[in-house]
C-alpha cells in the first residue's frame, strides 16, 4: 500500500453511494492515490459485482480488526460482531492503517462525493504529514442557532468537554472533522501507547466511553502532538442536516459553485434517502420522510 491512500468504510445499504463515490474519482483522481473500500465480509461479493470496472481495493472489515496485535488477547472479532454498526465503524475506520500499511489517508463515508480534482498536496503538507482538520465551527453552530436547531450547538459543546476532560485540557471547544478525515497513522499509533495501552484498554473502549472517533484523533493530536500541527478547514463541503442543504440551496449553493471553495460535497444518507436500496424503509416511513422535506422546505424559504 502507498503512504496515502482514500479509504472508505461502508455496508450493503450503502453500496449505490459507494458507486457514485468511485465514479466521481474516475475523473477526479488524476494521481491514482489508492482507493480502498472496506464492508463486512458478508457483504464482499455484493460490492465486487456493484463496483465492478472502478479502480478500487475491497477489504473486509474483520481482517482490519484482526490486524490488531492483540486481537485474539482481547476477542475483538467478537467485540466486532456484538458492537452496533454506528460504533463499530468508527473503530474500523481509526485502525485501518494496522491493516493497510499506509502512513496516512483521507478516511471517507459512502456518501461522499468529489467534484473536482483531488491531489496529495490539498492533504499533505510539504514535508509530508497530514494537514489537520482544525476549526470551532462557528458557522454551522450560528446557522444552527438562526434555525431554531440550538441542540446542535448543545451536543457540539457537551461532547467537546468530554474529550477535553478525559486529556485535561482546558481551553476553546475545536471541531476536528468532518469527514473526509486526514488521518495520520502515528497520531493514532500514540493514541493507543500512551493513552489506551497504559489503561489496559484498546480503542474499543474509548469508543464504547465516548463514541466520536473525530474527537479522540483531534484531542490525542493536541496532547501528544504527533506530527507538526498544520490547520486547514474542511476540505468538503458537509450537509450534516437537510435543512442546512436547503438553506444553502436557497443562498445559490449548488454542486456547480461548491469548486470554488471545496473538493466535493457530503450529502448524509441519514437524510438523503432516495439511494437506499429498494425496500430499505417501508412506504409509511417514505411518505413522512417526502412530507417532512416539504416542511423544511417551505420553512428555508423555497
Amino acid at each position: 500500500m502507498a503512504d496515502f491512500a482514500f479509504v472508505c468504510k461502508s455496508y450493503r445499504r450503502d453500496a449505490a453511494r459507494v458507486k457514485r463515490l468511485l465514479d466521481s474519482l474516475v475523473t477526479h483522481n488524476p494521481q491514482r492515490i489508492p482507493v480502498v473500500v472496506v464492508v463486512p465480509r458478508d457483504d464482499l461479493s455484493l460490492f465486487r459485482e456493484a463496483l465492478a470496472g472502478r479502480p478500487h481495493e475491497l477489504v473486509a472489515d474483520e481482517d482490519v480488526v484482526a490486524a490488531h496485535p492483540q486481537a485474539a488477547e482481547k476477542q475483538l472479532l467478537e467485540r466486532y460482531r456484538a458492537t452496533p454498526g454506528y460504533r463499530s465503524q468508527q473503530v474500523v475506520k481509526a485502525e485501518a492503517w494496522r491493516l493497510l500499511g499506509c502512513e496516512a489517508w483521507l478516511s471517507m463515508d459512502s456518501d461522499t462525493v468529489f467534484l473536482r480534482p483531488a491531489h496529495r498536496r490539498d492533504f499533505l503538507a510539504p514535508a509530508g504529514h497530514p494537514y489537520t482538520l482544525l476549526h470551532q465551527s462557528k458557522e454551522l453552530l450560528q446557522l444552527a442557532v438562526n434555525r431554531g436547531q440550538a441542540r446542535v450547538a448543545e451536543a457540539f459543546r457537551a461532547e467537546s468537554e468530554k474529550l477535553k476532560s478525559l486529556f485535561g485540557r482546558t481551553g476553546p471547544d475545536y471541531d476536528f472533522g468532518p469527514q473526509p478525515l486526514i488521518w495520520s497513522a502515528q497520531v493514532w499509533r500514540d493514541l493507543h501507547e500512551r493513552f489506551l495501552a497504559p489503561r489496559g484498554w484498546t480503542l474499543w473502549d474509548a469508543i464504547d466511553l465516548a463514541p466520536t472517533e473525530i474527537r479522540w484523533y483531534g484531542e490525542a493530536l493536541l496532547a501528544y502532538r504527533s506530527i507538526p500541527i498544520e490547520p486547514i478547514e474542511p476540505l468538503f463541503r458537509v450537509y450534516h442536516h437537510e435543512w442546512q442543504w436547503l438553506v444553502q440551496r436557497r443562498l445559490g449553493e449548488t454542486a456547480a459553485t461548491l469548486p470554488a471553495q471545496f473538493i466535493g460535497a457530503v450529502y448524509q444518507s441519514n437524510w438523503e434517502y432516495e439511494l437506499d436500496p429498494p425496500g430499505t424503509r417501508s412506504a409509511l416511513s417514505t411518505l413522512s420522510r417526502r412530507l417532512k422535506r416539504l416542511r423544511r422546505r417551505f420553512q428555508a424559504g423555497g
